[in-house]
């Protein structure tokens, strides 16, 4: 799996025009799953994202995590974009809806209950407009294959 982790200050997502979620401050999970990730990674990064101190303190130092705020994640098969061969992106490595659809369900349930309550979501395979402000700008890319 692999995650573009934003902080923001709000997001939200659109299909067809209507607002379908939106947060206030959090982080928006961009997540693409490739076709061997497992519950395993599943599990591991979740728990990375729920505890990941990029939230400041009173000092202003990244010492807290988004347990306080909120979490809108959002399926994103681009992220495992090939673009070695021409300059159409392969997408071949990304995992097909039968086993992301599944995944992706998982990682909802998974998030919640590392992070005590409910998250928002966008709609997995929509076309969706995201609106969102960036806070910091901090961004943290973080894949499942490259665990440290």
């Amino acid at each position: 799996m692999k995650v573009v982790i934003q902080r923001v200050k709000k997001a939200s997502v659109h299909i067809d025009k209507q607002e379908v979620a939106a947060i206030q401050i959090g982080l928006l999970l961009f997540l693409g799953i490739h076709e061997n990730d497992t519950e395993e990674d599943l599990a591991w990064l979740s728990s990375k994202i729920v505890n990941l101190r990029i939230f400041a303190d009173e000092n202003g130092q990244m010492n807290l995590s988004v347990k306080e705020n909120e979490i809108l994640l959002v399926s994103q098969f681009t992220l495992y974009a090939n673009t070695k061969k021409g300059n159409r992106p392969s997408f071949i490595s990304a995992a097909k809806p039968d086993k992301a659809i599944p995944l992706y369900e998982k990682m909802i349930s998974q998030l919640q209950a590392d992070l005590g309550k409910p998250i928002k979501t966008g709609v997995f395979g929509a076309d969706m407009q995201i609106e969102l402000v960036n806070d910091g700008p901090v961004t943290i890319v973080i894949d499942t294959l490259n665990k440290e």
